[in-house]
């Protein structure tokens, strides 16, 4: 193991590369192992049981708990030592974020310890302790990532890079495990739901792990057992945040930085009226119909049709908000010449890349239900909605991730430093000078020329004298004036363009983030027309459909979210 490293050489990288390498394959080995493991629980694999997938999950917290109190513990004996820190990775909104999740995981792991209790008779202990391994594996992972995940770790290299990639890849299997879990859940309310739309052909076979015993108290049973699946949706994202955290924290190690100032971007609703009124409309708009949905879906087959096509036209209809709104933006950045930050940043490029990424998912999804309008021989009234919906998918996250992914790498915008001393100076007729508000003011739209007034911008001296004596100087003093006047306006309207730029800018930002958070409530609750439409599971058949969709919603889910806290960025950044 490694102290803290000294000077760069050829020598000293090559068993760091090494570090690296041996720990990501040590990272993917552990991830494939448990995949597996959860894959053959998920299809009642012979000896495998959930107790035994629940065991391998507690020996990874377990691990990972040894490992971040060591690392605690080091961090609190070397308090005084300075540390090289990434500015851009564990930003303050992002650890709000993944504290808020966690909160809600808490309250999920509660439930799933009285759940046990009540079925206790007939589950085995595994399933009492994972909640109370998990609550306190996520209290300490959140303590953690709060205080570490700026973190520039150059001691101890090769351990620290084990440490932080099993973290990774533990919260990716809990991930995983949540994931299966509700969807489970989904499919099993889906199947019930086929044979009143009308598709008695499917067979409908129930894939039920419910405990094989009375409950003690009825009342709590189904309020746990209910409740568990609508906290998922938060226990799943949280897993999947800290992942990506503690993913940036594992290529930070042994990075060399430069160190500059990082000026901060605090997020501030002024300016953002408009955005912020169009997406409330959506957000509102959109949890309406989610609970319409939820309760008329499965009811009969006229309901679930009805309930299908509200979701389309309403879907349809924020799509395209969210392509004009990018369109606009994209236009902007093109009349705009500023250059782009190509500076090495882990954070921002695993940003872009999960962009993309996760986009496959609902791109796989849309060509599949495209393919199936296609070749399908008969087709229902409401299932022609789904064929502009999927088409709009695809080209809104074109739009956006085109979008965001310019955003974030745009350099802020600096005023240079000689224009920041300037001061403005009007010039009243017959009147002495006097000074006006300094340049930060114009910058910010908050000055500008009154009447009778002429700004006059000044570098170390003054724009006009007073002179009784002398008329050649009196009239080249009003033509230096005159000069001063037609440039200054031309500065302040060229401000004034920029400032409303970047409050339209802003906007869009804003409304899109809103837009976001509403796309990812219907799939993250249960509202899935992939599921409930009908026409691919004819098309593809019902098992291969299924998978695919499974495989693919968690992707299109994580998109939404990850969309939503980029979009936020850009907010600030603006």
């Amino acid at each position: 193991m490694e102290k803290a490293a000294g000077c760069p050489s050829v020598g000293g990288s090559y068993p760091q590369k090494n570090a690296e390498i041996l720990s990501s394959q040590y990272g993917i080995n552990l991830f494939l192992a448990g995949l597996l493991l959860t894959f053959a629980w998920a299809v009642h694999a012979v000896g495998i049981s959930k107790s035994h997938l629940l065991s391998y999950l507690i020996t990874l917290m377990l691990i990972q708990l040894l490992w971040m109190l060591w690392y605690l513990g080091r961090s609190c004996t070397q308090r005084r030592l300075i540390r090289d820190k990434d500015t851009h990775a564990g930003a303050r909104w992002l650890k709000c974020g993944i504290t808020l999740f966690a909160v809600i995981t808490l309250i999920l792991d509660s439930f799933k310890i009285g759940y046990y209790i009540d079925f206790s008779n007939c589950l085995s202990p595994t399933e009492g302790i994972f909640p109370v391994t998990h609550a306190v594996h996520t209290i300490l992972q959140v303590y953690f990532l709060w205080c570490h995940a700026k973190d520039i770790i150059q001691s101890f290299k090769t351990l620290e890079r084990f440490g932080v990639i099993h973290s990774v890849f533990t919260n990716l299997l809990l991930w995983t495990n949540g994931v299966l879990t509700e969807s489970k859940h989904q499919l099993n309310e889906h199947k019930e739901r086929l044979i009143t739309l009308g598709f008695g052909n499917i067979t409908i076979v129930l894939d039920d792990h419910a405990p094989q015993c009375n409950c003690t108290t009825t009342t709590l049973c189904s309020i746990f057992s209910q409740g568990i699946y609508y906290l998922y949706p938060f226990n799943i994202e949280y897993h999947i945040l800290a992942s990506t955290m503690l993913y940036v924290l594992w290529k930070n190690i042994g990075r060399k930085v430069e160190h500059h100032q990082q000026h901060k971007t605090p997020f501030k609703f002024h300016g953002i009226t408009v955005g912020m009124i169009f997406g409330l409309v959506v957000l509102t708009s959109t949890i309406a119909i989610v609970v319409v949905y939820l309760i008329q879906i499965g009811r009969s087959k006229i309901k679930s049709e009805l309930a299908l096509t509200m979701f389309y036209l309403h879907a349809i209809f924020v799509l395209a908000l969210m392509c004009t709104a990018g369109i606009v933006a994209l236009l902007i950045y093109r009349l705009e010449d500023r250059s782009l930050d190509n500076s090495k940043n882990p954070a921002r490029k695993l940003d872009a890349e999960l962009l993309v990424g996760t986009a496959a998912g609902s791109w796989l999804l849309s060509w599949g239900s495209i393919l199936a309008i296609i070749c399908a021989q008969a087709h229902p009234k409401y299932t022609w909605y789904n064929l502009p919906y999927s088409v709009l998918v695809i080209i809104e996250k074109y739009i956006q991730n085109l979008f965001i992914i310019e955003s974030i790498h745009r350099e802020q915008e600096k005023v240079n430093d000689d224009i920041k001393t300037l001061r403005i100076v009007t010039i009243s007729r017959g009147s002495t000078l006097s000074l006006t508000p300094s340049y930060k003011e114009i910058y910010n739209g908050r000055a500008g020329p009154e009447s009778g007034e002429v700004p006059c911008l000044l570098k170390g001296s003054v724009c006009g004298r007073e002179n009784d004596h002398g008329t050649k100087e009196e009239t080249s003093q009003d033509k230096s004036s005159v000069m001063h006047s037609a440039s200054d306006i031309s500065f302040y309207s060229r401000n004034s363009v920029t400032n409303n730029k970047r409050r339209i800018l802003k906007n869009i930002a804003a409304f899109l983030f809103l837009c976001n958070l509403s796309l990812w409530i219907p799939p993250a609750f249960g509202c899935r027309p992939e599921y409930d439409n009908g026409l691919e599971e004819i098309v593809f058949g019902f098992e291969p459909w299924i998978i695919v969709v499974n495989l693919a919603m968690p992707f299109s889910i994580f998109y939404r979210m990850h969309s939503a806290a980029s979009l936020f960025e850009v907010n600030c950044k603006t």
